[in-house]
């Protein structure tokens, strides 16, 4: 059995006496790939915030690659992940190149005074060459289309060579044709490297990707459902999530979903 990337136990989070989420369970293992679903204020990226060490569950313990959120310094702990985030807060005109080698300082900007060594550099073209940019690597951030900084992005969170790779719903803000090819590029990762773990954060299934191999179905802070995408992703479990008769197919490896017309009047208790 694959090693232990993410675990949560009973983990709840409260704000201001509110539970965000109550009592989550998820065990993300090397080599999965796992999708958060549900509809907006569900508290996905609540989740994807206690996996990324960027948040404290209120109670029950979060563990990420062997560190028990609390015992640990969690900036050193970020380094060890890559996070995708399509709003990620770049001001200064950074070239995909330099985008990409902040992923190695686990900064946003380029740091004063620092320069990158030639070994480096050539790890940040690989990583461009990997996600399709190598023909734009010297281009400005604000001259790129949405598609071309998320897969400038990923190439940033690959750079300190990730165990577990986080991605905020990457598809935002992107075309068809962008998504497909963002989609293409996250596929291609589980065979770029056959242990990294990445968890995917969207309420669109048409946004899953291929590889997509576990789900966690999230509803008002708590689990509907959990296990492989194939059980987990159901008409039954997404139209309970999203309180709507939502018909869910799957055509090969790619998912859709549609309000199933013939129970408009019974959504699943």
């Amino acid at each position: 059995m694959s090693a232990e990337v993410v675990r949560l136990d009973a983990v709840t989070l409260r704000r201001e006496g509110k539970d965000i989420l109550h009592e989550v369970g998820l065990v993300v293992r090397a080599g999965e790939h796992w999708a958060l679903l549900g509809p907006n204020g569900a508290g996905k990226s609540t989740i994807l915030g206690i996996c990324g060490a960027r948040t404290h569950p209120s109670s029950g313990t979060a563990e990420v690659l062997g560190h028990r959120i609390g015992r640990v310094d969690l900036q050193e702990l970020r380094r060890l992940i890559g996070h995708v985030d399509p709003r990620h807060p770049l001001r200064s005109p950074l070239t995909v190149t330099e985008v990409a080698l902040t992923g190695l300082t686990g900064t946003i900007e380029t740091p004063m005074r620092w320069t990158p060594e030639p070994e480096q550099i050539a790890l940040a073209h690989e990583l461009i060459a990997d996600v399709g940019l190598s023909h734009r690597r010297e281009a400005l951030w604000p001259t790129l289309s949405q598609g071309e900084r998320g897969r400038a992005l990923i190439a940033r969170a690959l750079a300190c060579g990730p165990r577990l790779l986080l991605l905020d719903e990457p598809m935002t803000g992107l075309d068809v044709a962008a998504r497909e090819q963002l989609l293409e590029t996250i596929d291609a990762l589980a065979h770029r490297d056959p242990q990294l773990a990445s968890i995917l954060v969207t309420h669109h299934l048409e946004d899953l990707p291929e590889t997509t191999t576990h789900a966690l179905v999230i509803s008002q802070g708590e689990i509907a459902a959990q296990g492989s995408v194939e059980s987990a992703v159901t008409t039954e479990t997404i139209s309970r999530a999203f309180a709507h008769p939502i018909e869910v197919t799957r055509t090969g490896a790619r998912w859709s979903a549609r309000t199933h017309r013939s129970r408009r009047a019974a959504v699943p208790a």
